[in-house]
């Protein structure tokens, strides 16, 4: 568990940059614009898990990215959450924003007007895993990004109504058939979360990092499960994937539907998106 004495640390000593190691700064310049990537893109892991909601990310998952993300994860530098925030709520506009539409990067435009309430609900982790690292990561990212929405002028707050219902094997070296069955079922919304969720506006998941999709699958399963939207709207254009689906928003007659938001993706995941 990290002492108050180390996060006043990362404050007042010299640090090195968590993307490339340049001295004497927390995030060098060019790695801050590495975590914005070329503009936040919808993303597919191939093969998408059933009930994958429609995903935005902010960069490929690889380089500075990698090293940030790791940084703030796994050794407790705490100080790149509001980064990683940043990046993060560039995702989530960019997914209410952009409608469901496919292609990569997408800008906000003038007409979209304003984006209305959005509600964050993080992936949780492991909970060996919070006391391991002493932090919730992707928690803690998803507070600093709604504070950045907020200040754009997007009613923005975090429901942290997912848990773990059971215990899941460590996915690393899992491929995505041997994920999906691991995570399958491990998710619930905690007690009287179900009703938290209904008529707030729009829901978007999020997580630091997508690989198969299968935590947000899982994730998206969970909360149609408390709030008893059975009915899961799929994508209308015929060319995607009849895999995916894309509960986002609201439809005319109440269904709660939602989004998924990351930070990171494979650079894979992306380049689907733009042939």
């Amino acid at each position: 568990m990290r002492g108050w004495w180390q996060d006043l640390s990362d404050l007042v000593l010299p640090a090195e940059c968590a993307g490339c190691g340049r001295s004497r700064t927390a995030l060098c310049a060019r790695c801050s614009a590495a975590l914005r990537g070329a503009g936040p893109g919808r993303v597919r892991p191939r093969p998408a898990p059933p009930g994958l909601p429609v995903v935005f990310g902010a960069a490929p998952y690889r380089n500075a990215v990698r090293a940030v993300l790791l940084a703030h994860k796994e050794r407790g530098a705490l100080g790149l959450a509001r980064p990683l925030g940043v990046a993060l709520a560039g995702a989530v506009r960019a997914g209410l924003v952009d409608g469901g539409a496919g292609g990569g990067g997408v800008r906000e435009r003038a007409s979209d007007g304003p984006l209305g309430p959005v509600t964050l609900v993080p992936v949780p982790s492991a909970a060996r895993a919070v006391r391991a690292r002493g932090h919730d990561p992707t928690r803690r990212i998803a507070y600093a990004a709604a504070a950045e929405l907020r200040r754009a002028g997007v009613a923005a707050r975090v429901l942290a109504v997912l848990r773990q219902r059971r215990a899941v094997a460590d996915q690393s070296g899992l491929d995505a058939g041997q994920r999906l069955v691991n995570v399958t079922g491990a998710l619930e919304v905690v007690g009287g979360g179900g009703g938290l969720l209904t008529g707030i506006g729009r829901i978007v998941l999020v997580d630091d990092l997508i690989t198969t999709g299968a935590s947000l699958a899982e994730a998206a399963r969970a909360i149609a499960a408390a709030t008893g939207s059975g009915k899961i709207e799929r994508e209308g254009r015929a060319e995607r994937d009849r895999s995916e689906v894309d509960p986002g928003m609201r439809n005319a007659v109440g269904e709660i539907m939602f989004r998924a938001a990351v930070v990171a993706a494979s650079p894979d995941s992306f380049e689907i998106n733009r042939n």
